[in-house]
């Protein structure tokens, strides 16, 4: 090697090694071909922040997130199913089902979601759904509910197949989607669990490690294959103001996820746009009198604080109210903008029980 090359050598091994001890991230994003990120606010949906969120990218065993929710949502998770030959033995991460075996399909989903077994993931799949193939269709009915547009499901399990994919902004809707439901968002929260009886006892747990280290995660799923590379959907919550956020073929996906997660927090203030019993117009009575109209429920919504002044309320009240007037009875509107975007409408009262 000449020298001028063993310099230049030399040069690049020190800045390759000063960056790997100062700046860990920059190394592990720089050798990534594809990757993507979201963060969704839950209670609203809105998007908070995103990257490369529209490109299509197999998502491991995230997606169990939509096996788990479609199950939630189809079937009774007291339905006892038999493991039979077909449901042992599936590639990857495993609870280790053996054939003869009996379960609830709500056992099964703790196995799914905090030990994420594919033997899990085929055994609710065809013990409720009858096959892969008409389960897959029930995945792809809930994602669009939750408003995903650009994925497509081939398997419960997310091993890699042709066809399979998502993207981070769909990931996070569908996420943002099943934290709604008490019973999923119970269920990825739990850190261990006992399922089972007798010699089918066992004992899971959850394999996401930001439930432990960091003091506002709730949940959701990891996932890992060499082709989608480090996968996290994680959920967190911070006095009431809850986040989902997902990466996709992020190395330090847990770090990053918590930096998102913070960031957000940071950038966003959880606003109180309406309060329970807050007066915010009046109504015109039949006697030619003004009745006060109040708001029967609180409504939160994230915010930067330079947003907060571009918040209008828009009042539409009914024409006449009549006396005397009953509790909750509706005297018209409130519509909520966000300078020209309507955030939400909301039933106002005049009298509140």
């Amino acid at each position: 090697m000449k020298k001028h090359g063993v310099k230049k050598f030399l040069f690049l091994l020190i800045i390759t090694l000063i960056l790997k001890i100062f700046m860990p991230n920059v190394i592990a994003y720089a050798d990534l071909e594809n990757y993507a990120e979201a963060v969704v606010e839950v209670q609203s949906g809105r998007v908070l922040y995103t990257n490369c969120e529209d490109k299509k990218l197999p998502m491991a065993s995230t997606t169990k997130v939509v096996t788990c929710i479609a199950v939630i949502e189809n079937f009774d998770l007291n339905t006892v199913i038999e493991i039979t030959p077909e449901y042992v033995g599936i590639e990857g991460s495993s609870i280790y089902v053996k054939v003869g075996e009996r379960f609830t399909a709500r056992e099964l989903l703790y196995g799914l979601m905090l030990r994420s077994g594919n033997d899990a993931a085929v055994a609710l799949a065809i013990g409720l759904g009858g096959s892969i193939q008409s389960f897959c269709g029930l995945m792809q009915e809930v994602a669009l509910k939750a408003g995903a547009k650009n994925s497509s499901f081939k398997n419960p399990h997310g091993l890699d197949q042709e066809g399979h994919y998502t993207t981070a902004l769909d990931l996070a809707l569908i996420s943002r989607y099943a934290m709604l439901n008490e019973t999923f968002k119970k269920i990825v929260s739990t850190k261990k669990i006992t399922v089972g009886s007798g010699e089918s006892t066992r004992v899971f747990y959850n394999k996401n490690k930001l439930l432990s280290n960091y003091s506002y995660a709730t949940g959701i799923k990891t996932g890992y294959t060499k082709k989608s590379g480090r996968c996290l959907v994680s959920s967190a919550n911070k006095n009431g103001f809850e986040l989902v956020c997902v990466v996709l073929n992020c190395g330090p996906m847990y770090e990053r996820s918590e930096k998102l997660l913070e960031d957000a927090y940071s950038k966003y203030i959880y606003y109180p746009v309406l309060t329970y019993g807050e007066c915010v117009g009046t109504a015109k009575t039949s006697k030619g009198q003004t009745l006060p109209c109040y708001v029967a429920n609180n409504f939160y919504y994230p915010l930067k604080q330079s947003e907060i002044n571009s918040l209008k309320r828009v009042i539409k009240t009914s024409k006449i109210v009549k006396i005397p007037t009953q509790f909750n009875k509706e005297c018209g509107t409130i519509e909520i903008y966000l300078e020209k975007q309507l955030l939400f409408t909301e039933k106002i009262y005049t009298i509140l029980e």
